[in-house]
C-alpha cells in the first residue's frame, strides 16, 4: 500500500476537472472548518438573499438526528426518484470526495459542475464576507452551493441533511414541509448540550410551522422536547412505534427483508434492503413515512404508495461506508460509526448478519469523540484491535487511543500502527493467521474520515 491515501485526483493533468476540483476544495477548506461553529444563520441568510432565495424554489425533506441521517436521506431520495421526481440531495460529511455532498438524480455532481457552481456564487460570498465580522465557513458555502445547484437543475424536491444540530445549522434556511428526526443520543455535547433533551432542543428547530415531523423512537426527555416544539409550531407529529414503524424483519442474503407500516396505516410487505442491522430497518421506516407524508398519504390522499415502486426503490439503496463489504478472504467491512450509540448498532448488526468466528478491528477516532464509549461498545465483537489514526489534525493520537484501548481490551488484544495502510495490513495478517477458513474478518471503523481513507486505499481503481 502507498504511504498516503490516494485518489484519482492525484495524477490529474493541469486544468483537468480533477485538478480544478482539487484547487477549489483546497480554497474552500482553507476557510473555517465545519467543526468550528459560530451558531448563527446571519451569513447564510445574507447569501440566500443575494442569490434570490434559491432554496425556496423547490420543496424539501429536512433530516436531523444523531445517527442514521445519511442512510435515511439516501433512502428518501431513492423513493422519490422511483416516483419520477428529480431530486437533489445534500449530505455530510463526504466519504471520499467533496462532490458526494451534493447529488442530482441520485449521483454526485461532477467536478466541473461543482467548480462552476462555486465560481458562480464566489462574488456573492465575497460580498457577504465583506459585510460580516466572520467570513463564511466551509459548510455554509457548500450549503449555498447545494441550494443554488438544485435551483439551477432544477429539482422537483431536495433531500437535505443537517450538518450539526438544527436550529442554527446553515441548512435551516429552507422551509421544509416534512422534517425527519432520527434517533438522538449523546454526541457533540460541547456544542449541543450534555443531555439528550438539550440536544433535542437544537434538533427540533428544523420542525416548521404547520409542517409534518417524522420522529424516530427517542429517549423520554428528547421526545418531550420534540413534541412540545411541534405543538408550539402547530406541526403534526408521526412517531415511530405509534403511527408508523417496522412490523417485521428477517435476515436475508445480502441484507434484510422487511414489513413496514406507513403513516397511512398500510403495511408494505416483502421490502428487501441490501443493508444490515436493525438500525437500517428503522431508517427505512422513517424514509417511507417521510415520503408518504410528502405525497400527502394519510391525509388528503387515501391510497398508499405503489408497493412495487417502494420495493424497487429500497432494493436499490446503497450507503457507502455503512457496514459496507469491500473485500473478501478475509472479509473487510467499513463502518462509519463514530460515537457509542453508532458503535452499539454496528456491533449488534455484525453479530446478527455476519458469521465471523474472529473479527479484528482497525480503529481510528477523532479527538472530539467519546473514544472510550465507542471501544467499549465494540469490544464484545472484536477479538483484537489495531489502533491507528487518520491523516487529519482532528485524529485522536495513536498513543492516546492505544492507552484507552488497553484499558478496555487488555494489552494482549491491542496492536498499534501509526499509518492506516500498515494497520489494515496488520489486521488482515491477524485475521488470516488465526481466523478459521471463511470465518475471519476485519472491521475498519471509528470515524468517517478513517473509513473514507480506508476506502481509497482498498479501492480497485
Amino acid at each position: 500500500m502507498s504511504d498516503t491515501p490516494r485518489s484519482s485526483q492525484e495524477s490529474a493533468a493541469p486544468d483537468s476537472p480533477a485538478e480544478r476540483l482539487r484547487e477549489v476544495t483546497a480554497e474552500l477548506t482553507a476557510r473555517w472548518p465545519e467543526t468550528r461553529i459560530d451558531p448563527s444563520l446571519v451569513r447564510i441568510e445574507a447569501l440566500m438573499d443575494i442569490l434570490g432565495q434559491p432554496q425556496r424554489s423547490y420543496p424539501a425533506i429536512h433530516i436531523t438526528g444523531t445517527n442514521g441521517k445519511t442512510s435515511t436521506a439516501r433512502m428518501v431520495e431513492q423513493l422519490l426518484r422511483h416516483f419520477e421526481l428529480r431530486t437533489g440531495r445534500y449530505t455530510s460529511p463526504h466519504v471520499e470526495l467533496v462532490t458526494e455532498r451534493i447529488s442530482l438524480d441520485g449521483e454526485p455532481i461532477d467536478a466541473d459542475l461543482f467548480v462552476d457552481t462555486w465560481h458562480d456564487i464566489e462574488p456573492y460570498v465575497a460580498m457577504v464576507d465583506a459585510a460580516q465580522p466572520i467570513p463564511m465557513s466551509f459548510f455554509e458555502i457548500l450549503t449555498g452551493m447545494a441550494y443554488a445547484a438544485f435551483a439551477d437543475a432544477p429539482v422537483d424536491v431536495a433531500v437535505v441533511e443537517v450538518g450539526l444540530g438544527g436550529t442554527w445549522d446553515s441548512t435551516n434556511v429552507i422551509d421544509a414541509p416534512v422534517s425527519v428526526i432520527t434517533p438522538i443520543s449523546l454526541d457533540h455535547t460541547d456544542k449541543l448540550g450534555d443531555t439528550t433533551g438539550k440536544i433535542a432542543t437544537e434538533k427540533s428547530g428544523i420542525i416548521k410551522k404547520g409542517g409534518l415531523a417524522i420522529v424516530a423512537q427517542q429517549p423520554l426527555d428528547a421526545a418531550e422536547v420534540i413534541l412540545r416544539h411541534a405543538v408550539e409550531h402547530d406541526a403534526v407529529v408521526a412517531r415511530e412505534g405509534m403511527e408508523f414503524g417496522v412490523v417485521h424483519r428477517d435476515i436475508a442474503l445480502g441484507g434484510q427483508l422487511l414489513s413496514l407500516r406507513g403513516i397511512s396505516g398500510h403495511e408494505y410487505t416483502d421490502i428487501f434492503i441490501p443493508l444490515h442491522g436493525a438500525h437500517q430497518a428503522q431508517n427505512a421506516a422513517l424514509a417511507l413515512a417521510a415520503v408518504e407524508g410528502f405525497f400527502g398519504v394519510g391525509a388528503a390522499r387515501e391510497q398508499p404508495l405503489d408497493v412495487d415502486k417502494v420495493r424497487a426503490a429500497f432494493a436499490g439503496v446503497s450507503s457507502p461506508g455503512r457496514l459496507e463489504v469491500v473485500r473478501s478472504s478475509p472479509t473487510i467491512v467499513l463502518d462509519a460509526a463514530h460515537n457509542p450509540a453508532g458503535a452499539r448498532a454496528t456491533a449488534e448488526a455484525i453479530s446478527e448478519s455476519f458469521g465471523f468466528t474472529r473479527l479484528v478491528g482497525v480503529i481510528g477516532t477523532s479527538g472530539d469523540k467519546d473514544s472510550a464509549g465507542l471501544l467499549e461498545a465494540l469490544e464484545p465483537v472484536l477479538s483484537e484491535v489495531v489502533i491507528t489514526q487518520n491523516s487529519t489534525q482532528r485524529a485522536t493520537s495513536v498513543d492516546e487511543l492505544a492507552e484507552t484501548a488497553v484499558e478496555i481490551f487488555g494489552a494482549d488484544r491491542v496492536q498499534v500502527e501509526l499509518r492506516l495502510d500498515d494497520a489494515i495490513d496488520a489486521a488482515v495478517t491477524l485475521a488470516e493467521e488465526v481466523g478459521e477458513l471463511g470465518g475471519s474478518g476485519v472491521l475498519i471503523t471509528g470515524s468517517i474520515i478513517t473509513v473514507g481513507e480506508a476506502r481509497i486505499l482498498l479501492s480497485p481503481r
